[in-house]
């Protein structure tokens, strides 16, 4: 991602987070519990919405965005602590956590399948997890137009594909999702459950 990217990414998102991604972090991630692990915390957006979490650790491949999120960590209302590392090589033990949360990330991960046998292998018994990203969507022409857009919105947006089906791809793995909720016309979606 080049650094012109990351410079304008928190003010390219005002509009987006004010008109209602705010609202949807903070009652996603608000009731979070326990030792919680963020994948791609990007500039730390989700950071002031942890409130029961004990802790909270994050990675983040992108060492420009882990600057900006600096003084988000300060402002936290629990402990996080920040890794540079991809979600398909987490450097964590086996069973290490309760909670697994991310926003807006899959889209960019380069191995999904890899990334979610990854979170299945630091996810302790009866872990949960707690995820809002955009994904393909249903409706056939707009699918369409997600996918003839994805190879150029790719090169600007940091590998983002906007034609991705997460959710399948959590229940492919043997994720069980338990609550979606979608907005934008089912662009956007929160989804909730068990790993």
């Amino acid at each position: 991602m080049g650094r012109l990217f990351t410079s304008i990414y928190d003010v390219a998102m005002t509009p987006f987070e004010k008109a209602g991604f705010q609202k949807v972090r903070k009652n996603l991630l608000s009731p979070v519990k326990g030792n919680v692990l963020e994948i791609g915390f990007g500039t730390g957006a989700n950071f002031p919405f942890y409130r029961d979490a004990a802790y909270v650790e994050a990675i983040e491949p992108n060492a420009e965005m882990i600057e900006q999120a600096a003084a988000k960590i300060k402002k936290a209302s629990v402990p996080i602590q920040t890794y540079q590392a991809k979600a398909e090589q987490l450097p964590f033990p086996d069973q290490s956590f309760d909670a697994i949360t991310g926003t807006l990330v899959f889209c960019t991960i380069p191995d999904p399948i890899k990334a979610l046998e990854e979170i299945k292998r630091v996810s302790k018994p009866d872990a949960t997890f707690h995820f809002f990203e955009h994904v393909k969507v249903d409706q056939q022409t707009a699918a369409k137009a997600q996918e003839l857009l994805t190879p150029a919105w790719k090169a600007v947006c940091d590998g983002c594909h906007l034609d991705r089906p997460t959710i399948q791809l959590f229940e492919e793995a043997g994720f069980k999702v338990e609550k979606v909720k979608r907005y934008g016309g089912g662009m956007f979606v929160v989804f909730e459950g068990k790993i």
